[in-house]
């Protein structure tokens, strides 16, 4: 009983090694891929795929694609295929492009295939978009005319991808800014908006007619004018603001002349202050004047008291001259 028991355990144990060493055979040795190559038609080692595995390189994202680009006809070798990977690039994707392009006759080698890949750019997209041409709609472009008249525009940009221009090209926010750039030039140029809402299309042809996607990895096929509308009379605006701003500096100056000229009157009233004061301070003078010619003897008593008089009746005749204010107070009661 003690044998059967331990002849069990035995076959467990063995049967538990056997499972570790296939594991790690199969780990290292990925046979099953090696078997669908050959079946496939692609010549490969498993020694090859050994190495793979000792450089950090997954097997299957090499083979897979390498059967697809044998099944197309396409003519790689692996070591094209594992350097794009090694390089960080993105084989799949690659191939798939490769076998669109051929299937739609469009020149594509695998290098500049790789190239574009490498540099950022989806290249299956740009293969399918040089088949399948792409529609850009660019934001409402405000722009105004010599009458005056903003014009607001949005166009419809139809676009093929370049596949020479991909790499070093410029990208969609280039098209949408030289696009509005053009419409703006064109409204702008127009001696009326109605102009461009009569002939939409001269937007269009002035636009296509710079030569937008030079140095773009794309190639305008077409621009067309999806809507037209008329906004805001900035003539008007702007000559509005122009008259307000006149109006405030003319207020300025106005404010300005005559802040100077209460300035310059509140200067007179002061100098006729201070030439009141200098004649009552020449009067304050006389008494003085004329006491010393009293105790000089140069002014006798007599002469003083004719002057006196003088004064007196110079005083009464200046009150002669003068209305009588009660007498015309009189004649108001007697009316």
């Amino acid at each position: 009983m003690l044998v059967f028991e331990s002849g069990i355990v035995s076959v467990l144990l063995i049967a538990v090694v056997v499972i570790i060493v296939l594991s790690v055979f199969f780990s290292f040795f990925p046979v099953m891929l090696w078997i669908s190559a050959l079946a496939s038609g692609v010549r490969i080692g498993i020694i090859t795929l050994v190495a793979m595995r000792l450089r950090r390189v997954t097997p299957s994202r090499i083979v897979n694609p390498l059967i697809k680009a044998t099944k197309a006809g396409l003519g790689l070798n692996i070591n094209q295929l594992e350097s794009h990977f090694l390089a960080g690039g993105n084989v799949d994707r690659v191939i798939n492009a490769l076998i669109a392009a051929q299937r739609a006759n469009i020149p594509l080698e695998f290098e500049r295939a790789a190239a574009i890949d490498l540099a950022g750019r989806d290249v299956l997209q740009a293969v399918q978009m040089s088949v399948n041409p792409r529609v850009i709609e660019t934001p409402t472009v405000a722009a105004v005319a010599k009458d005056g008249i903003e014009v607001k525009v949005k166009a419809r940009v139809t676009v093929r991808a370049n596949i020479d221009r991909l790499v070093g090209g410029a990208g969609e926010e280039t098209i949408i800014a030289r696009v509005g750039e053009g419409i703006v030039t064109t409204v702008g140029s127009s001696n009326s908006h109605k102009d461009v809402l009569e002939n939409p299309d001269s937007i269009s042809r002035t636009v296509l007619s710079k030569g937008l996607d030079a140095g773009t990895a794309f190639e305008i096929l077409s621009i067309d004018i999806a809507d037209v509308d008329v906004g805001k009379n900035i003539g008007a605006f702007l000559q509005t603001e122009q008259a307000e701003a006149d109006k405030r500096i003319a207020q300025a100056k106005a404010e300005e002349r005559r802040a100077m000229a209460v300035a310059q009157e509140q200067e007179m009233k002061a100098r006729v202050v201070e030439m009141r004061a200098r004649v009552v301070e020449s009067e304050s003078e006389v008494p003085l004047a004329m006491a010393e010619a009293l105790r000089g003897g140069k002014l006798g008593v007599m002469d003083y008291m004719n002057l006196k008089n003088i004064e007196a009746d110079t005083q009464m005749r200046g009150s002669l001259g003068k209305p009588n204010e009660n007498s015309g107070n009189d004649n108001k009661n007697r009316d």
